[in-house]
């Protein structure tokens, strides 16, 4: 591990927008703070958005620099990349934004059923071999469900076309409402000023000439999912550690 990641990892353990769940307290039972996020750390009983996967947090702070009257939490696993969205949040003065280094699975250890009204989930891996992993998979959707508001809405932006797909098979088998759907986000019209808040990895995807694709979804409740038995094409660049189509 690079000292840069060390000194990181060092100085996050004194921000107080960031929580780090041991083993324990995630695996074995609830997270202290499951239905109390608003009341014990946000301190106010504005909507919560989620963001899975968060990154470096561009999202997650871009969205509560716009919404004050929202409150804002992003989860990733790689604490390196979160240091930099809590770090400018903290700089600027953002009480509205917490981070939380775990993993997207334990979700339903984090927040009680009905705790989140939005999910974004912005330039996920798209797991093309392995379903289960898959942000927008039945298996997460499930998971959404529980923790999302009846009218709570699930946002996805993404540069792959076969995660856009899948997606929309996936809307489509399991009947889900849909809000927004696009395969050409920023020549749909569509583009908003918070669909235009640009992550670093999108950045270098537009100017590679590649289009974003935007899902908005509702779940509305429902329990269960099922997975569409559909072939998709794989993507067909390598892209950030991405697996190449063979």
């Amino acid at each position: 591990m690079g000292k840069n990641k060390l000194q990181r990892f060092a100085e996050m353990k004194s921000f107080d927008n960031v929580f780090q769940p041991t083993h324990n307290e995630v695996w074995e039972t609830n997270y202290q703070f499951k239905g109390k996020w608003n009341k014990d750390v946000f301190k106010n009983d504005n909507p919560i958005v989620l963001e899975v996967g968060c990154g470096k947090g561009e999202y997650t702070v871009g969205l509560a620099k716009q919404f004050p009257n929202k409150n804002f939490i992003g989860i990733d696993i790689k604490g390196a990349r979160i240091y930099c969205g809590a770090k400018e949040a903290l700089d600027t003065g953002l009480s509205n934004v917490a981070f939380i280094r775990t993993y997207a699975e334990l979700l339903q250890s984090i927040f009680e059923a009905g705790e989140i009204a939005e999910i974004w989930i912005t330039f996920p891996d798209p797991q093309m071999k392995k379903v289960g992993k898959r942000l927008t998979g039945t298996r997460f959707l499930k998971l959404y469900s529980n923790l999302l508001s009846k009218e709570g809405i699930v946002h996805l932006k993404t540069d792959s076309n076969f995660l856009y797909e899948y997606t929309k098979y996936v809307i489509k088998e399991n009947n889900l409402k849909v809000l927004v759907d696009t395969n050409d986000l920023y020549h749909s019209g569509k583009a908003d000023e918070i669909l235009s808040i640009r992550t670093f990895y999108e950045q270098q995807f537009l100017n590679r000439g590649i289009p974003i694709k935007y899902h908005k979804f509702m779940l509305e409740g429902k329990a269960g999912f099922i997975e569409p038995d559909v072939e998709i094409e794989l993507d067909w660049y390598r892209s950030f550690g991405r697996e190449k189509k063979e």
